[in-house]
């Protein structure tokens, strides 16, 4: 009797440690104009709590760091309690400058661009304007696994750094702006050779990439975005 309860305890552990792990995700949206203008969407996972929890952190966390305009530690800061230091700040501002007439935004915009087997992909789009020239706009994409929603770096994404930097490069050239298609690399990177962006993405029809502002060019140039098809790329990836 003790042999079978035991095979029955182990059975229950090996179903248990293959259970399906399900990932979905619902849309979280929050706004506000009591002080400054804040608008902010996100992808939240929903589903096996592990890998759930671990896919929010990393996302709320990253949009919490955005709104900081202070040198104060944000860390277990929740996303409402940034807002509430944003719109503090801003009023401080608007106390120490009343005759100032600008007006701070926070706009921030997630979605998820990809799902496989292999990879999670959610691009973050953040907007901040809190007085000068102009906003600073940054793209960031993080990649999860779906098994344990944990975040892809470079290494793991890409096998072979070399071959894919050549046809990224090519098609960068090819994509930038007035008619600079012969411009020289290292003049692209402010005098530095070919470098991939921060962060590369996936959508349906390939691989993203894309330059953030002052990461490439001139800041009048914008975001440079444009997309390789998986057949051009599949060689060069860890994933699919």
């Amino acid at each position: 009797m003790k042999k079978i309860s035991l095979l029955f305890a182990l059975l229950a552990l090996v179903i248990s440690c293959n259970k399906e792990v399900k990932i979905d995700f619902t849309e979280t949206h929050i706004e506000t104009s009591e002080a400054a203008d804040i608008s902010i969407n996100f992808p939240k996972a929903e589903g096996t709590e592990i890998i759930a929890n671990r896919i929010n952190n990393t996302l709320q966390n990253y949009i919490i760091n955005q709104t900081n305009i202070s040198e104060d530690s944000l860390e277990h800061v929740s996303i409402h309690d940034a807002i509430s230091r944003f719109n503090y700040e801003f009023n401080s501002f608007k106390n120490d400058f009343p005759e100032s007439s600008q007006q701070w935004e926070a706009f921030i915009d997630g979605e998820v661009t990809y799902r496989s087997p292999e990879i999670i992909c959610i691009a973050i789009n953040s907007y901040l304007d809190t007085g000068g020239a102009h906003g600073n706009t940054n793209v960031r994409f993080f990649n999860f696994n779906p098994q344990t929603g944990t975040v892809l770096n470079m290494k793991d994404l890409i096998s072979n750094q070399e071959g894919l930097s050549k046809i990224i490069e090519r098609e960068l050239l090819k994509n930038i702006k007035n008619g600079t298609e012969n411009q020289p690399t290292e003049d692209v990177f402010f005098g530095k050779d070919f470098q991939l962006p921060e962060s590369i993405g996936f959508s349906d029809e390939g691989l993203i990439v894309l330059y953030n502002p002052y990461e490439i060019a001139a800041y009048a140039q914008g975001i440079i975005e444009f997309t390789i098809p998986f057949t051009e790329v599949n060689s060069f990836l860890n994933v699919n």
